[in-house]
Order: structure tokens, then C-alpha cells, then sequence
């Protein structure tokens, strides 16, 4: 094999070199960089914005699925450590690795979300993922509030909304935005981005979605083959990670999520940390 190897054109062995570096990068990747949650910063500047609210702090989790209930606690305290104002809930919020069955994983996840110090207190939204009766009725139950396709003022001059799953349910952001006044900044989550390109989002200044993990397993973080050549967005890359645009030109921001579900390659779990400002 070492003969062949040697005697062979020299692209070809440049070439082999290339892709197994490229590999390698990858395994890394995914056995370092991409087990260590992101707490990722973001500011979102807008007119709209109430200049009485500058400098407000959202904190969105989405997609928990299997993290284990130590990753979690400390998650929570790195959240309670920014001093947020509100903890949005994306939806998957699903079994803790330490309890599955039943009803017992959101218990578990829930009670520990419950223990952030936000200000203005929990909201949360329904994933593919989850069951939402259950999901819905824990959180009630821990004095959080589940949004299905309704929202509410959390301050004069901002909106929350929140829709249904795009995949097990009916998200509607007309219904979800119906009790926003004009001039109101309309904040919605929705679990699923794809969301935004079937429905009018036209009174709606932001979008924070998950779903979408990242990609999981991706190529330099640049390209999912998943999304390619598969059903689970039906926009191709366009909701890979980061911020997009709906078909009404409403900003999204889509979270890679932060549980532990598959591997992750160039697809790191996050935490987003949002701070408003008016322009």
C-alpha cells in the first residue's frame, strides 16, 4: 500500500491530505468546541424599539431535549448571572437526561428553567417535539406563561407573541398579534422559522426561532447536508443558524439550540443573550 501510495500522481495524494485534514477538523470540532454551550450576544437596534426600555435583556433557550439536569443548573446560573429581564422558551423542551418518562422530563426541565430570575418572568412556545398539553400545564403550573398562537404587552410598547408548532400544530401570527397596537414592537417566537415564510408577518419586527439545531452536522458550519436532503426545513439553508428573513422581510433569528441530541459538528449548542435598543 506504502509503494502504491508513493508512486501515485501527486494531486491525488494532495487530495486524500485535504480531505482527511478536513475530517479530522470536523471530529475534533465536534469532541471540543462543539460539547461547550455558546452564550451568544446579540443587539437588536430598531425604531420601534420604546426608548423607555433601552438596553433590555431577553434571553431565548430553545430545543433542550436530552441535556443533563447538571448542564442545565448551570446553565440557569449563567442566565441569572446576566440579570435578564425575560426568559423566552423556543419549544422542544424535552427529557432531561437523568429522567425520561412520562411527564416527569418536563417537570424536571421546567422546574429548573423556573429557578431564572427574570424580571418579567417565563414565556414559551410549543416545538414538534413536545407534547403541548403537558408541556402547557407544567408550565401554568410553575407560573409561566405558554403562548399558543396569542400574546400580550409586556411593557406599553412591547409586544410578545407566541405561535404553534408549524409542524404539529397551526401557527397563525395575525391571531398571535391580534391585541398589538399600531406602533407597538412585536416581538414573536415560533419554534419552527419556517414558520415565517407561509404566514403574514408583515406587524412583526422580530422572529426567534430553534428548531433547526444548526444543522447538527455540518460542513465548516456553512452547509447542512441534512437540510439538503431531507424534509426538516423546506427552505434549504436559508434557516442554517444566525439571522435570516421571512417571506415578508421580518428579521428571524434562528438559535442552534442547547441540548445534547445527536452529535454536533460545527453546530454548537447556544444560549442567546438579546439586549434592545432603540435607535
Amino acid at each position: 500500500m506504502k509503494k502504491i501510495w508513493m508512486k501515485g500522481p501527486k494531486w491525488i495524494r494532495i487530495g486524500v491530505c485535504i480531505i482527511l485534514a478536513i475530517g479530522f477538523i470536523h471530529i475534533l470540532h465536534a469532541i471540543t468546541l462543539d460539547r461547550i454551550i455558546q452564550y451568544k450576544e446579540i443587539t437588536f437596534y430598531s425604531e420601534t424599539w420604546p426608548i423607555e426600555l433601552d438596553g433590555y435583556r431577553i434571553v431565548f433557550v430553545s430545543d433542550t431535549h436530552e441535556i443533563s439536569y447538571r448542564r442545565l443548573s448551570r446553565v440557569v446560573d449563567n442566565i441569572n448571572a446576566w440579570q435578564p429581564d425575560i426568559l423566552l422558551l423556543g419549544g422542544d423542551i424535552m427529557a432531561l437526561q437523568d429522567g425520561r418518562g412520562g411527564t416527569q422530563h418536563y417537570r424536571q426541565t421546567l422546574g429548573l428553567l423556573a429557578r431564572v430570575d427574570a424580571v418579567d418572568g417565563i414565556f414559551g412556545v410549543t416545538g414538534n417535539h413536545d407534547v403541548t398539553r403537558w408541556l402547557f400545564d407544567f408550565m401554568e403550573e410553575l407560573e409561566m406563561t405558554p403562548l399558543l398562537n396569542e400574546g400580550l404587552h409586556i411593557h406599553p410598547g412591547f409586544f410578545l407573541a407566541g405561535v404553534d408548532d408549524y409542524w404539529a400544530g397551526r401557527p397563525c401570527f395575525e391571531t398571535a398579534t391580534y391585541g398589538a397596537s399600531e406602533g407597538d414592537f412585536v416581538l414573536a417566537i415560533s419554534h419552527n422559522p419556517d414558520a415565517v415564510m407561509s404566514g403574514d408577518t408583515s406587524n412583526v419586527d422580530l422572529v426567534l426561532s430553534g428548531h433547526t439545531h444548526g444543522g447538527q452536522i455540518t460542513f465548516f458550519g456553512l452547509w447542512a447536508p441534512y437540510f439538503t436532503f431531507d424534509n426538516f426545513t423546506t427552505h434549504g439553508q436559508r434557516f442554517l443558524s444566525g439571522w435570516s428573513y421571512g417571506d415578508d422581510g421580518t428579521p428571524v433569528f434562528v438559535s442552534n439550540g442547547v441540548g445534547e441530541y445527536l452529535p454536533r459538528i460545527f453546530a454548537r449548542p447556544q444560549v442567546i443573550f438579546l439586549t434592545m435598543r432603540s435607535e
